[in-house]
């Protein structure tokens, strides 16, 4: 059993940074995927970006590319999305996701069992 609890969300202006954090518990995450995915209202949920535990390899949709980075803090079981040069589309609940290992892509969100909460993120104009 793995728990994850998001956290960091809020209101900023375009252009400006945000970081968001989840910190995990239960589990060693040797064998874990760590991914983020968003979900606006009446949207489905997308990729955000994903680190594999083991290795700290990075995956990045293409829409945030450049703009925003993952990494891992391993003595803290925490996963850190720092988000950059923000968009207002990219409001929307963040969620921490993690899964074990498998053949299942690490972009798809069938390859996480565990996830948190979410957390809010809004950009304004």
């Amino acid at each position: 059993q793995v728990q994850l609890v998001e956290s960091g969300g809020g209101l900023v202006q375009a252009g400006d940074s945000l970081r968001l954090s989840c910190a995990a518990s239960g589990r060693t995450l040797r064998m874990f995927d760590l991914g983020w995915f968003r979900q606006a209202p009446g949207k489905e949920r997308e990729f955000v970006g994903a680190i594999r535990w083991n290795t700290g390899a990075t995956y990045y949709a293409d829409s945030v590319k450049g703009r925003f980075t993952l990494s891992r803090d391993v003595a803290k079981n925490t996963i850190y999305l720092q988000m950059n040069t923000m968009k207002p589309e990219d409001t929307a609940v963040y969620y921490c996701a993690a899964g074990v290992q498998s053949t299942i892509s690490t972009l798809s969100s069938r390859a996480y069992s565990y996830w948190g909460q979410g957390t809010q993120v809004t950009v304004s104009s």
